[in-house]
């Protein structure tokens, strides 16, 4: 089979959305470990003064510091998704077309229940995809609420202070921390399948899935490039600039 040169490269992602890519990627695996740490606390034997074996404040520190960074990093993501380009618009985690609608049941057919072997390309992310980090975004609110809620008893942080209200909201601060912990362990699944969907569509569509987070770059053949422009979802970056050139940011 002779190989295809009809492929056009397109800057994606730019890199304000590739740092919150790796820094909510660190931020989350931080505070997997340490909430896990927090929730089941090994036990060590130690014959030396308390003082001297302040761990476990350690580590509640460093979750809450990753807490602090996991906000930011959000709330500079949420600014970007409107001073950002149409592929990290917040208007893609919305189910706001038709073809975004339709997109998500193609995506499904070839995900989920293997009845197609017609893969789905998207310039951006499919419409299953920026769908799914919709849903992920307000598991993020839950739990930067809930934990700064667990957090304001200790703290006197006007920033945790203001989530008092959330505990008696639970009904207690037991409640309150079962729904945190499981809210990790939504990320947890989360993290396994968005992993192996990366994975495969890299190693099934070869559009370049896996580097593209790191260099902002996706390939992909021109005339699906502009289908894509046709049904609205995704399409060619600015007309202006020459394929291959290299972007501003």
């Amino acid at each position: 089979m002779n190989a295809s040169h009809d492929y056009q490269r397109v800057y994606v992602w730019q890199q304000p959305v590739r740092w919150f890519h790796w820094i909510n990627a660190l931020a989350i695996i931080t505070l997997g470990v340490t909430g896990w740490l927090i929730t089941h606390p090994p036990a060590l034997m130690n014959s030396g003064e308390a003082w001297t074996s302040f761990w476990f404040g350690k580590v509640r520190f460093v979750h809450f510091a990753s807490g602090y960074v996991l906000l930011a990093n959000f709330l500079v993501r949420i600014y970007w998704s409107f001073a950002g380009n149409k592929y990290a618009s917040w208007r893609n985690f919305l189910p706001l077309t038709k073809a975004q609608v339709r997109e998500v049941w193609q995506v499904l057919k070839v995900d989920i229940m293997q009845s197609s072997d017609k893969a789905v390309h998207a310039l951006g992310h499919n419409a299953v995809a920026y769908f799914t980090y919709a849903a992920t975004g307000l598991l993020t609110v839950f739990q930067v609420v809930t934990g700064f809620a667990l957090m304001a008893p200790t703290s006197q942080s006007w920033i945790p202070r203001l989530f008092t209200w959330v505990t008696p909201l639970f009904g207690s601060e037991g409640s309150v921390r079962t729904f945190h912990y499981a809210g990790m362990w939504l990320f947890v699944i989360f993290t396994f399948i968005h992993v192996y969907l990366v994975f495969y569509h890299d190693y099934v569509e070869g559009h370049g899935v896996m580097s593209s987070i790191i260099g902002g770059w996706k390939f992909m053949e021109k005339h699906k490039i502009a289908a894509q422009e046709a049904t609205g979802i995704s399409g060619l970056p600015t007309k202006s600039r020459k394929a291959g050139s290299r972007p501003k940011a």
